[in-house]
């Protein structure tokens, strides 16, 4: 996907009270920042926000992060927001390889989106399931580590089922048509797009104590 640049997207995203300007400096600042001590959920990928707007909107009694890691994709999400009062609600930009060097045990839900699938093998590192992530994962809950992912990709869902279980989690839940199910369900907007299509959505929780 090719990515258009927005003029003066760092400058926008800066100006946004929902925008966390340098993450590195609010390791274990988390709660200071919403002001309070409720369950921190997390999405990476978030795009242009969508989700986890909607979300923060349904459930104001949990704080939800949306991390992205192209500034002019969630400069889309801010704009959107900026009009809105949702203090459990904050964006940052970053890459995900990056997340122990801002989240220190402070997630309770990790939301995985319909990420990139990395269909190549030798790419399989990639994916946001693979155990190099999962170990990242490990240092970012805050105690039971819970993901939910969905993806409209088989390949990218069959590696993540493998990959999960062989590093230790339980997947509890398993839809490979998540809309003909009775699953409580916030699309993106990517989901929407494409179930539109007829293209199906696979989901899924692992839990980790």
């Amino acid at each position: 996907m090719r990515l258009r640049n927005v003029k003066n997207a760092k400058e926008i995203l800066e100006s946004s009270s929902y925008y966390i300007k340098n993450p590195h400096e609010k390791v274990n600042k988390l709660s200071t920042i919403f002001q309070n001590s409720n369950p921190i959920n997390l999405e990476i990928g978030c795009g242009k926000g969508q989700f986890i707007i909607n979300m923060a909107k349904k459930y104001p009694n949990i704080n939800f992060i949306g991390l992205e890691k192209y500034e002019s994709v969630l400069v889309r999400a801010i704009q959107k927001v900026n009009e809105e009062e949702l203090p459990n609600l904050k964006f940052m930009c970053m890459d995900a390889k990056n997340l122990t060097e801002v989240f220190n045990h402070e997630i309770d839900t990790l939301y995985l989106n319909f990420s990139d699938p990395w269909p190549k093998n030798r790419h399989s590192d990639r994916r946001l399931t693979s155990h190099i992530f999962l170990k990242v994962y490990d240092n970012i809950f805050k105690g039971e580590n819970k993901i939910i992912q969905k993806t409209d990709n088989i390949i990218l869902f069959a590696s993540s089922i493998e990959s999960l279980s062989t590093y230790g989690y339980t997947i509890n839940r398993v839809s490979l048509d998540l809309h003909n199910t009775d699953i409580e369900n916030i699309k993106t907007e990517y989901e929407e797009k494409f179930s539109e299509l007829g293209f199906k959505i696979n989901y899924l929780e692992a839990f980790k104590k």
